[in-house]
């Protein structure tokens, strides 16, 4: 293996861990002596220091770690200071109209009634604090129970759940019959 092709393996190892990593470890991984991987970083972090980079790579006892160079950070705030833009796709918007109309309601609930996995969209509302964990049901496993939260009502200019638009009661009963329908075409496959 090349010096470059070695230096490429280390730096995505750095930045893939985001957190310091033993020589130890970076030398079992690209199967090299640890004398000559620090070797290797060492003239690693002088390349980067000569060309400038925003990138440094730091030494912590028997460790390296990837880091950021801390003259950038003002400008790493200001594109974390900036307000995210929400992205509700329409499984995202999907889940949130289960959990806002059945709250408190587990995953499992939320999934039997979309008849898939809703992981990835209850983290994501979640992550965009839309949805909340209210604590755990009691029942075996004990599992989590979500619910919206105020920047829910906030984004979506309800002073409360009372708001929430109900749905036609014709078109409920139209809801269990197209579910019931469906439930029956499974069970006779």
């Amino acid at each position: 293996m090349e010096l470059r092709e070695t230096e490429g393996i280390i730096e995505a190892i750095l930045f893939t861990m985001g957190e310091s990593v033993e020589v130890s470890k970076i030398a079992s991984a690209i199967e090299h002596d640890e004398k000559t991987v620090v070797k290797i970083i060492h003239g690693m972090m002088d390349r980067y220091e000569q060309e400038g980079r925003g990138m440094r790579i730091i030494e912590l006892e028997d460790a390296f770690q990837l880091c950021t160079k801390t003259e950038y950070y003002e400008y790493l705030i200001r594109i974390a200071k900036q307000p995210r833009k929400l992205v509700l796709t329409d499984v995202v918007l999907e889940t949130l109209s289960i959990i806002a109309y059945k709250q408190p309601i587990t995953r499992i609930e939320i999934d039997k009634i979309r008849g898939v996995k809703s992981d990835h969209a209850v983290n994501r509302l979640v992550e965009y604090g839309l949805v909340c964990e209210l604590g755990r049901m009691d029942a075996p496993g004990r599992p989590l129970l979500f619910g919206t939260t105020e920047e829910f009502l906030r984004r979506f200019s309800v002073k409360s759940l009372d708001e929430l638009p109900s749905l036609n009661p014709t078109q409920i009963a139209d809801f269990q019959v197209e579910a019931e329908n469906e439930a029956q075409l499974k069970l006779n496959v």
